[in-house]
């Protein structure tokens, strides 16, 4: 499994649009299913937050391999993805980040930079 992983986080519905965001939600689980079936991502986790009053309330997070996500990210369907999310979500974004052994690779590299 890679040690890629992006992280695709969001606050909450925005008020109104709760329907929207049920209906999108079904629509990106089946998406990363059919990318991971596809073997273009390696899997993902769903993850909803209990209430801790902050703003990041529930996250997908997806690995795969650098090439991978790379190519995920810069695809129609993804961008689409976000462009809708961003209608209808408060705080929603993707960001790029590390696991397994790539968090000891990045350790040694801070490390070495002091």
């Amino acid at each position: 499994m890679g040690s890629d992983v992006v992280l695709f986080g969001w606050n909450r519905s925005i008020p109104g649009r709760e329907e929207e965001s049920g209906q999108h939600f079904q629509e990106f689980v089946q998406y990363l299913q059919g990318l991971q079936e596809d073997g273009e991502i390696d899997g993902f986790e769903t993850v909803f937050l209990d209430a801790h009053g902050g703003d990041l309330n529930g996250f997908f997070l997806i690995q795969g391999g650098t090439g991978d996500l790379d190519a995920l990210m810069a695809s129609e369907a993804w961008v689409k993805h976000m462009t809708r999310a961003a209608l209808h979500l408060e705080g929603s974004g993707a960001i790029r980040g590390v696991t397994g052994d790539r968090v000891m690779e990045r350790m040694t590299l801070w490390r070495s930079l002091q």
